[in-house]
């Protein structure tokens, strides 16, 4: 499951084995859960800022925090979205800037997400 010369499972396992365990947490955590994917929802619905918008700004606090699953997620949503690979990119830019290098580290992950993503179609 892991891809292929890489030690690190792919971001689409990733999604896959966290959506799992969510499922788990929703189940014996219901309004929580109900709560949370609630405002994950609303959050990114678009209003004066368009959901691609929203994602990337949520893929930069993924990056800022170096949270993988957050990198998986957000990553494909921001393409499903409409970003560009260069939107993204500069994205992880101002993320570099605001949270030097080890923002730099997880701007890696972003990068290998997008070429595993955009291989996907």
């Amino acid at each position: 499951m892991s891809q292929a010369n890489s030690p690190f499972p792919s971001y689409s396992d990733q999604i896959t084995h966290i959506k799992r365990y969510t499922g788990q947490l929703a189940k014996e955590l219901p309004d929580v859960m109900k709560a949370f994917y609630g405002l994950s929802r609303s959050s990114s619905t678009p209003g004066a800022l368009d959901t691609k918008t929203k994602e990337l700004i949520a893929l930069a606090i993924g990056v800022a925090t170096h949270c993988d699953g957050c990198i998986a997620f957000h990553t494909r949503a921001a393409l499903q979205a409409g970003a560009s690979r260069e939107e993204i990119v500069e994205t992880l830019g101002v993320t570099v800037m605001m949270g030097g290098g080890p923002s730099l580290m997880y701007a890696a992950h972003v990068m290998e997400a997008i070429e595993e993503f955009e291989q996907q179609g």
